[in-house]
C-alpha cells in the first residue's frame, strides 16, 4: 500500500482518533442539578431493559438485542435495579416492583450457579434494601424454598476453599470478592460463623498485611495494574463492615499510597489506570468508584473533593456518552474498541448492567460527601499536578513499577511489570498515554518494545519486571537491565537466560521521550527477526527522511528511529477493523514498524537501537497546571 493511498484511507477513520469527550461550558455545574441528570439517565436506560424483559420464564436470552447469557449478566442487573432505588428512592419501574423482580432474579444466578462477581452483586443487591432480612422487601418476597437458593447464591465456598484458604484457578483480587461477599452475609445474618469470617478476611489482607504497597494479581509473575487498587478497597470495606478495625489499620499505608498513584496517573477526561486488563470503559467506572470511596474516607484523599468531583464528573461525561440513545447500551463492541477476550459478545449486556449498578451505587457515596463538604457545584475542568517519579511496585530479585509523567504537552505512564501472557501488549514497557500513541487490546505485538526471534524457535522479550531498574532523581529518566527475559507463548513470569543483555535508557526532554536499548552478548547468537512497533491513533501527516508525522486535533507526534549496525525496514500499515486497530477508548488506524532480520550479535560489539516519539501538543486537554 502506498503512501498516498494509506492517507485516502485515513482521512475515512480519522474521527476514530479522538480519545476524550470535549469539556462543555458552563466551566461548572450545580451538584444537585448534576445528581438530578445522572439519576434520571439510569433511570432511563434500566427502565428500557425492565420494559424489554417480558418474562422471567421462559429466561430471555436477549435484552434490547444483546446476549444474557455471559458471566455475572443477571447478577450485574439485579445490582444496578437495587443502586438505582436507592439513589432515586424508587421501588417500581416499568410496572415492576423493584424488590421482588430482584428476588426473582437471584433465583436466575442461584439456578445457573453464579458465582464470584454475581454473588457479589446479590450480596449487594439484598443489603440496599436494609441489613434486617426480617423488613428487606426483597427478602420478604420470597417463598422459605427460594430463600435458601439466595442463601446458597451467597454462600462463597462456591468459589473460596476452606481448606486451602485460596479463590479456586482464580487471581488473586477474588480474595476481595471474597471478602466482601463473607462481610455482607454476616451483615445480614447469612453466615453466622464469624470466625469463617475473620479467616476470609485475614486471608484477603495477606499481601497488605505482610507489608507489600501493592498486590501482585498473579502471583508470583508480578501482575501489578488497575486490579491492586480495587483489591485494597474491597478488603477494607469488608473490614470495616465487620468491625475489623486491625485490618482497616493494616490497610492505612497501601490505600494513602496506591491513591497517590491513581492520582498520578489519572488523565484530564478522568480516565485512570491506561495499561492492562479492563480497560475503556471500565477504567472511567474505576474513576467514579474511587472518587466515592475517597469521598466517605477522607483520609486517603490525594487531592481535594473538590478535585475529585471534577474527575468524578469528567468520567460521568465520558462514559454517558458512549451509550448508544437506540439501543441502551455501551459501546463495547464499536469500530476499533477492543476488549480483552473475556469481555465477549455474550457478556455485553452485563457491561452495561455493571455500568448501571457501578455508577449509582457511587452516586450514593459522593452525593454524600458532597454535601458533607458543603459543596454546591462541580468544576468542569480538571486541575492536576505536575508529575515526574517513578513508583517502585516490587523490588526484589526480581523489580516492578511505573514512571509516572505529567507535564505541560507530555503526559504518558511506563509500567515495567508482567501481564496475564508474555508479550502483552498492553502490559509491555511502553509509553501509555504518550499523545497519539495507543496500545491495542490484548494482543501479542511489540509495543515499543522489541521481539527478538532466535533461530532455536523461541521468541524472547524484555518484559514481566526487569533485572535492575534506576529511576532517576528528578523523574526524568529511566534505566532498566534485563539479564532474564520472558518467552512468547509460556506463562507470565518463566524467565530465561539467552545469553543477551538488554539496556534500556529512556530519556525525557521537553516533549521528546527517547528510547535508547544497547544489546549486547558474551557469545554469538543468530537472531532471525528483532522487531518493533508504534501503534498510533492519529492519521499520517508526512514522512520526513529517517522520521514520520502523525497529527490528530490533540496535536503532532513525531516518530524517529535508528540502529548502529545492519539493515532496519520500517513499514507503515493501516489496520481496518482488525484485532491490530482495536484500542481500549477507540480505533489505533494506523501501526508503524521496525524490523531487522536475519544477523548476529556478536561477543562485545553491542547493537544499538534508539526511537524517540516527540509530542507537540495543540489542545489544551493535554496540559495539566496545579
Amino acid at each position: 500500500m502506498t503512501m498516498k493511498t494509506i492517507c485516502r484511507v485515513l482521512l475515512v477513520v480519522a474521527a476514530c482518533s479522538a480519545l476524550g469527550i470535549a469539556q462543555s461550558k458552563p466551566e461548572s455545574v450545580p451538584v444537585d442539578r448534576f445528581s438530578h441528570d445522572l439519576t434520571e439517565f439510569i433511570g432511563r436506560q434500566l427502565e428500557a431493559h425492565v420494559a424489554d424483559i417480558k418474562s422471567l420464564s421462559p429466561l430471555p436470552d436477549r435484552v434490547m438485542n444483546a446476549l444474557t447469557t455471559g458471566e455475572f449478566s443477571w447478577g450485574a442487573f439485579m445490582r444496578s435495579l437495587a443502586s438505582y432505588s436507592v439513589i432515586s428512592g424508587k421501588r417500581e419501574l416499568a410496572g415492576r416492583n423493584i424488590p421482588q423482580f430482584i428476588g426473582q432474579i437471584g433465583l436466575i444466578e442461584s439456578r445457573q450457579g453464579g458465582k464470584t462477581f454475581a454473588q457479589l452483586y446479590g450480596a449487594i443487591a439484598l443489603i440496599s434494601f436494609g441489613s434486617d432480612l426480617r423488613t428487606n422487601p426483597v427478602w420478604q418476597s420470597l417463598t422459605h424454598d427460594e430463600q435458601q437458593a439466595w442463601r446458597s447464591l451467597l454462600d462463597p465456598t462456591r468459589f473460596y476453599d476452606r481448606n486451602t484458604r485460596h479463590v479456586i484457578n482464580l487471581p488473586e483480587n477474588y480474595f476481595g470478592v471474597a471478602a466482601r461477599i463473607v462481610a455482607m452475609d454476616y451483615k445480614l445474618g447469612i453466615l453466622s460463623d464469624k470466625a469463617f469470617v475473620d479467616d476470609v478476611i485475614d486471608r484477603a489482607a495477606k499481601q497488605f498485611v505482610d507489608g507489600n504497597l501493592y498486590s501482585d494479581d498473579g502471583l508470583p509473575a508480578g501482575r501489578f495494574d488497575r486490579y491492586s487498587n480495587e483489591y485494597a478497597r474491597y478488603v477494607y470495606m469488608a473490614a470495616e463492615l465487620v468491625g475489623r478495625q486491625d485490618v482497616m489499620k493494616a490497610l492505612e499505608p497501601t490505600l494513602k499510597t496506591q491513591m497517590r498513584t491513581w492520582w498520578d496517573l489519572i488523565s484530564p477526561d478522568g480516565y485512570g489506570y491506561p495499561w492492562g486488563r479492563s480497560l475503556g470503559a471500565i477504567s472511567y467506572m474505576d474513576t467514579m468508584e474511587i472518587v466515592a470511596f475517597l469521598g466517605e474516607h477522607p483520609q486517603f484523599r490525594p487531592a481535594s473533593m473538590l478535585q475529585l468531583a471534577s474527575a468524578y464528573y469528567l468520567a460521568w461525561q465520558w462514559l454517558s456518552h458512549d451509550v448508544l440513545p437506540d439501543r441502551h447500551l455501551l459501546n463495547v463492541f464499536g469500530y476499533g474498541r477492543g476488549n480483552y477476550s473475556y469481555i465477549n459478545k455474550e457478556r455485553e449486556w452485563q457491561q452495561t448492567s455493571a455500568f448501571l449498578g457501578k455508577v449509582a451505587g457511587a452516586q450514593f457515596g459522593f452525593e454524600r460527601a458532597m454535601k458533607a463538604e458543603g459543596s454546591q457545584s462541580i468544576e468542569t475542568r480538571l486541575q492536576l499536578p505536575h508529575v515526574a517519579r517513578f513508583e517502585y511496585f516490587r523490588k526484589g530479585d526480581r523489580q516492578f513499577g511505573v514512571w509516572l509523567v505529567r507535564q505541560p504537552s507530555v503526559r504518558f505512564a511506563l509500567p515495567i511489570t508482567a501481564g496475564t501472557k508474555p508479550g502483552t501488549s498492553d502490559y509491555l514497557p511502553a509509553p501509555y498515554n504518550f499523545l497519539n500513541f495507543a496500545a491495542p487490546v490484548e494482543r501479542m505485538l511489540p509495543t515499543v518494545t522489541p521481539f527478538l526471534e532466535l533461530t532455536d524457535g523461541r521468541t524472547i522479550v524484555a518484559s514481566d519486571g526487569a533485572d535492575e531498574i534506576e529511576p532517576s532523581a528528578d523523574g526524568r529518566s529511566l534505566h532498566a537491565v534485563w539479564k532474564r527475559w520472558a518467552v512468547i507463548g509460556t506463562k507470565a513470569g518463566e524467565l530465561v537466560d539467552p545469553g543477551i543483555v538488554a539496556d534500556v535508557t529512556w530519556t525525557l526532554k521537553g516533549t521528546m521521550l527517547a528510547r535508547e536499548e544497547i544489546f549486547t552478548s558474551k557469545k554469538q547468537i543468530e537472531v532471525r527477526r528483532m522487531w518493533m512497533i508504534v501503534p498510533t491513533t492519529a492519521p499520517v501527516e508526512s514522512n520526513p527522511p529517517g522520521a514520520f508525522e502523525f497529527r490528530s486535533s490533540q496535536g503532532k507526534l513525531k516518530v524517529a528511529f535508528n540502529a548502529s549496525s545492519g539493515v532496519v525496514q520500517s513499514n507503515l500499515r493501516a489496520t481496518g477493523d482488525s484485532p491490530d486497530g482495536r484500542g481500549s477508548q477507540g480505533a489505533i488506524p494506523l501501526i508503524l514498524e521496525f524490523e531487522q532480520r536475519n544477523f548476529s550479535f556478536l561477543p562485545h560489539q553491542p547493537v544499538t537501537w534508539t526511537l524517540t516519539m516527540t509530542a507537540e501538543s495543540d489542545a489544551k486537554s493535554n496540559e495539566a497546571s496545579e
